[in-house]
C-alpha cells in the first residue's frame, strides 16, 4: 500500500480541528491570543490635530515673523481660542494646535525675545500630525489576527479594553516506554532521559496552546488505558513513542480499544514516517515517532498547523526560498526535511543542509535554522540551486 503524502495528511490533521471557542478576555491578558472576532475601535487618534513636536504654532502666510506670542499649550492642557495673524502659540509635543495654525516650527528654527518670536529657518514640514491620522473610530483589526505587543498598544489606544480571542486549545502530550526516566533522575542499565514531551509541549504552548505533560506511560496496556484517561478532558492528545515493539504497535492498539476513528497511519516523509492521526471521541489525537528529531518535525508540520486552525488561523504554512548552501545527492521516495543553517550575503538567503541527518542527533535540530524540504525523488542538486524551506524559531 501507497504511503500518504504529507500534503493530504495535513489536510486530513487539519480536518480534526474543531470550530473555534469564543472567550472574552481583558487586554492585559490578551498577549499571544488570536482575535476570533473583529476590534473596533471606540476611538479617533489622534482627538485633534496635534503638535508633532516642540516649538511654536502659527499661521504659514505670517513668516518669518516677528510674531506676538498669544499663550503656551502642552499635551492635556491646550489653549482656548484660535490664532490671529501675526500671532503664534507656544507649543509642545501632543498638544492641541489651535484653529487658525497651519504650522508648527520646531523650537530650534526660532528665536524669541519677550513676547515676540521670529523663525529663523525654513520650515521643512508642517509638523502637525492630522486627527485620524492614526486611526478613526469604527476602524477594525480583522478577526484571525495573533496579538502582538503592538497589537496591545493599538488595542488600548482604541480605548479597547476586552477581546473576543479563541479559546487556547489544551494539549496532552505523552511519551511512554520503559526506557524513559525525568530530567533530574539517574538512568538505570538500558535506560534514557525523557527528552520528546518538554520538546513537544513546547512546540504547542510556541503556537498557542495550553499543554501539560502526562506521567510517563509504561510499555503496558493498562498504564496506557491510564494515560489516556487522564488525557480525555483535553483538546488534543499527543503520544511519542511508547512501544518497545515499535511504531506505535501498543498504542494504536489501546487507541483503537477505546473507539479511536484513525485517519492514517504511516506517512511518505522522513524523518517521521510513523505518524498516526485520528480522533477519540471528541479529541483529535496525534501520534509521533518515537526519536526525538521525527517528533519535532512532526510537530511543527502537522502539530503546531492543526493547534493554529484550532485558534481560528487560516493562513497555511507558507515556504520560503533560498540558495542552497552545498551539492546535494538525489532524493528518495518520501518528502524529506533536512535541519539547515541559514546565512546571509548580498545574493540573498543561503541554506545549508548538515551532513548528518540522523533523526536522533538533538544536538543538530538545536542548532537548526530551519528544515530545508525536498519532494520525494528530487534530482541531484548542486550549490547556489534555489530551494525551500521552512524557518525554525530560535
Amino acid at each position: 500500500m501507497s504511503l500518504l503524502s504529507v500534503e493530504k495528511a495535513l489536510e486530513l490533521v487539519l480536518a480534526l480541528a474543531p470550530v473555534p471557542q469564543p472567550e472574552d478576555v481583558d487586554l492585559s491578558d490578551a498577549l499571544g491570543r488570536v482575535l476570533l472576532r473583529d476590534a473596533v475601535s471606540r476611538m479617533t487618534q489622534p482627538p485633534f490635530d496635534a503638535a508633532a513636536m516642540d516649538g511654536y504654532a502659527l499661521r504659514r502666510a505670517d513668516l518669518p515673523g516677528p510674531l506676538q506670542v498669544v499663550g503656551e499649550a502642552a499635551a492635556g492642557r491646550g489653549w482656548d481660542g484660535a490664532l490671529a495673524p501675526g500671532q503664534a502659540l507656544r507649543i509642545f509635543t501632543g498638544a492641541p494646535v489651535p484653529a487658525g495654525a497651519d504650522l508648527v516650527v520646531m523650537q530650534e528654527d526660532t528665536a524669541r525675545t519677550g513676547d515676540q518670536v521670529t523663525v529663523t529657518a525654513p520650515p521643512g514640514h508642517d509638523n502637525i500630525r492630522p486627527r485620524g491620522s492614526d486611526f478613526a473610530e469604527g476602524e477594525r483589526i480583522a478577526a484571525g489576527r495573533r496579538l502582538g505587543p503592538a497589537d496591545i498598544a493599538l488595542l488600548a489606544a482604541m480605548n479597547v479594553p476586552r477581546v473576543t480571542v479563541a479559546r487556547a486549545p489544551t494539549v496532552a502530550v505523552l511519551a511512554g516506554g520503559d526506557e524513559l526516566v525525568r530530567p533530574g533522575e539517574t538512568p538505570g542499565p538500558g535506560q534514557i532521559i525523557s527528552s520528546n514531551d518538554l520538546a513537544i509541549a513546547a512546540l504547542a504552548r510556541a503556537a498557542g496552546a495550553v499543554p501539560r505533560i502526562l506521567p510517563l506511560a509504561r510499555d503496558t496496556e493498562e498504564s496506557l488505558r491510564a494515560a489516556f484517561a487522564d488525557a480525555a478532558e483535553s483538546d488534543v492528545i499527543v503520544t511519542i513513542g511508547g512501544a518497545s515493539v515499535g511504531d506505535h504497535d501498543l498504542i494504536g492498539r489501546v487507541a483503537a480499544d477505546l473507539g479511536m476513528e484513525r485517519a492514517f497511519h504511516r506517512i511518505a516523509m522522513r524523518p517521521g514516517k510513523p505518524l498516526m492521526a485520528g480522533r477519540i471521541g471528541g479529541t483529535a489525537m496525534l501520534g509521533l515517532p518515537g526519536n526525538p528529531v521525527s517528533a519535532m518535525v512532526t510537530a511543527v508540520l502537522f502539530l503546531q498547523p492543526l493547534i493554529r486552525r484550532m485558534l481560528g488561523q487560516t493562513d497555511a504554512m507558507a515556504l520560503r526560498h533560498g540558495r542552497l548552501g552545498r551539492d546535494l545527492p538525489p532524493e528518495g521516495n518520501r518528502q524529506h526535511y533536512l535541519r539547515a543553517v541559514l546565512s546571509d550575503d548580498a545574493a540573498g538567503m543561503v541554506v545549508t543542509p548538515f551532513a548528518d541527518q540522523d533523526s536522533a542527533r538533538l544536538s543538530v535540530m538545536a542548532q537548526a535554522d530551519a528544515l530545508l524540504v525536498r519532494a520525494a525523488f528530487d534530482p541531484a542538486r548542486a550549490t547556489g540551486d534555489r530551494v525551500a524551506y521552512i524557518p525554525l524559531p530560535h
